[in-house]
């Protein structure tokens, strides 16, 4: 979820000002035998290492900064000059992670082992829309390869390219004689990206960092062939917040796709239970923002923070709670309904039927909720945790509506995530029992939802990632089955973007079923001998069952 490595700048001055799009359909060496490649009137300058060659730090779009910054992303003008193509984009600013201390010293030493938790070390800006592209070494325009495109994760907070080894997917291609083009973007993130409030849903501004994704997407389309993808075979795919911004893709525009994308894969994520972007409890987080920055007093709120220093603005995102304080999955910034890119309540456009038609797979670890339940491991009685999930997820809603709720999650051990360990693993007297219901009600519960209601009406294949159960505390967490490593997810993402179907002959079974409600059928990997195998995906169906309808009633 976080960052690494040094980046480049790409300067301005290379932007001409002309409005149309030309891709050039050569791809060739240029001088010192480096890969290169021409957009418009540029020249891109890249890396290529054995098999594969990349070109990266491409800007999509204007820098959303002075005056384009809470504004929709501006498309990028036509190329001119020469780029340095050869290292990462410069990141966006990342929101900060700190520990509350009633909960350090338990739980720190256990975050500190998560390598996608730890700290950004790279300069971050808000000069940072960028997308990376990397193909096969020589990979001619004419090619016409299926386009794998990549959505980073990060609770909508933190989130970066660096970190995730695109040749693992590119090389696997070509081992799966299967090859693909790879693209990956950034987006903004914390309030840069997904600000609350209702000035900002007035203003036609909410989910900037969704409609950052969705610029990144009309990019491919005008530029891919140049590399040798085919626009008309782009897949989405991304893990965590990035599953859920594939998700949120698929509901938005009134789930018209505009030919942007023609799969959906999503690993931990699905589109979320979250209600409007100017309820109460997200106006007040604008009202404090606004507040810090200095801008109380002005006629203009937005425009004002739009005027402060980044600096400013930076700092009074970060100092708002992140994903590891005391509100864990209840997020100050991430996508809600906005009344136009997202007319509704995800949920909501479920039911009406407002879904991208295109095939699409989701899965999840088994454990979800364990990591985000660290931040809130003090909890220790259940009158304790009762009001906690009252409080910081349904507000709104009676003690009596939430009964059948809390009771759908006991406190006892052997009920709770890590799942299947018995007593074991509950690091305080309610850290299992809240694991399980924070894992169900932002990833399970979500996915089981979107596939009850739309896998009659379209091909759709889910998942369940059951190992590395013995890892304590965690079992099977939140990012533990990512597919940036030779296995069958990897490959089954590759057979997804060649084929739009992740079946293939190196996934251990001889066929992953299309799932149904009359046959919900998870592909589930596990520990031991006995690596895959087919389950029914009806575990904890009445407790989930109960945590959907409370959702739809009172939306986070």
């Amino acid at each position: 979820m976080v960052l690494r490595g040094s980046l480049v700048a790409l300067s301005l001055s290379m932007l001409s000002a002309s409005r149309y799009y030309y891709a050039s359909a050569t791809q060739y060496t240029g001088a010192g035998g480096l890969p290169s490649i021409q957009l418009d009137n540029g020249t891109f300058i890249g890396n290529q290492t054995g098999n594969v060659t990349e070109f990266l730090g491409i800007p999509y779009a204007l820098p959303p900064t002075g005056d384009l910054r809470l504004r929709l992303p501006v498309a990028n003008l036509p190329y001119n000059g020469t780029y340095n193509a050869s290292t990462f984009g410069t990141i966006c600013p990342q929101q900060s992670f700190i520990l509350d201390a009633s909960v350090a010293s338990t739980v720190g030493p256990i975050v500190g082992s998560l390598s996608f938790l730890s700290p950004a070390s790279s300069p971050q800006s808000e000069d940072c829309l960028t997308v990376d592209v990397i193909v096969p070494t020589g990979t001619t325009a004419d090619a016409k390869l299926p386009v794998v495109v990549w959505i980073y994760g990060g609770a909508f907070e933190v989130g970066d390219m660096i970190m995730y080894p695109s040749e693992v997917i590119v090389q696997g291609s070509l081992d799966l004689n299967a090859p693909v083009v790879y693209v990956a973007m950034n987006y903004r993130l914390s309030a840069f990206g997904f600000l609350p409030g209702k000035e900002v849903k007035e203003a036609g501004i909410g989910n900037l960092g969704l409609q950052d994704q969705r610029l990144a997407l009309r990019w491919v389309q005008k530029y891919i062939e140049a590399f040798g993808g085919d626009p008309s075979r782009v897949i989405i795919w991304g893990e965590s917040a990035g599953a859920m911004s594939v998700g949120l893709q698929m509901v938005a525009n009134g789930g018209n796709t505009e030919g942007l994308f023609h799969g959906a894969f999503m690993q931990s994520g699905s589109p979320l239970p979250v209600g409007d972007i100017a309820d109460t409890k997200y106006q007040a987080i604008y009202d404090s923002i606004v507040g810090r920055a200095g801008c109380s007093n002005t006629t203009d709120t937005l425009q004002c923070l739009r005027e402060v220093p980044f600096s400013v603005f930076n700092d009074v995102s970060n100092e708002t709670y992140s994903c590891l304080s005391f509100q864990s999955l209840s997020l100050a910034f991430e996508p809600r309904g906005d009344g136009g890119f997202l007319a509704e309540d995800p949920q909501q456009l479920i039911l009406k039927g407002e879904v991208a038609s295109v095939p699409f797979v989701t899965g999840e670890c088994d454990d979800e909720g364990t990591t985000f339940s660290l931040p809130i491991a003090n909890l220790t009685t259940e009158t304790e945790a009762n009001n906690y999930i009252a409080s910081n997820y349904f507000p709104n809603a009676s003690t009596q509506e939430l009964q059948p709720l809390f009771e759908a999650y006991p406190s006892d051990p052997s009920a709770g995530s890590p799942f299947d360990t018995g007593a074991a693993n509950n690091l305080t007297a309610q850290y299992k029992r809240l694991a399980a219901f924070q894992g169900d009600l932002i990833f399970q519960a979500p996915r089981r939802f979107f596939l009850q209601q739309i896998s009659s009406q379209q091909n759709a294949w889910s998942y369940l990632w059951k190992r590395n159960k013995s890892t304590p505390y965690l079992g099977s967490y939140h990012g533990s089955d990512s597919a940036y490593a030779p296995g069958e997810l990897r490959d089954a993402v590759i057979n997804f973007a060649n084929n739009l179907d992740p079946n293939g002959p190196t996934l251990g079974i001889s066929d992953w079923p299309k799932y149904t409600t009359d046959a919900p059928t998870l592909f589930t990997l596990l520990d031991g001998n006995v690596s895959v195998a087919l389950a029914n995906d009806t575990y904890r169906a009445d407790a989930m069952s109960i945590l959907v309808n409370v959702s739809l009633e009172y939306p986070m």
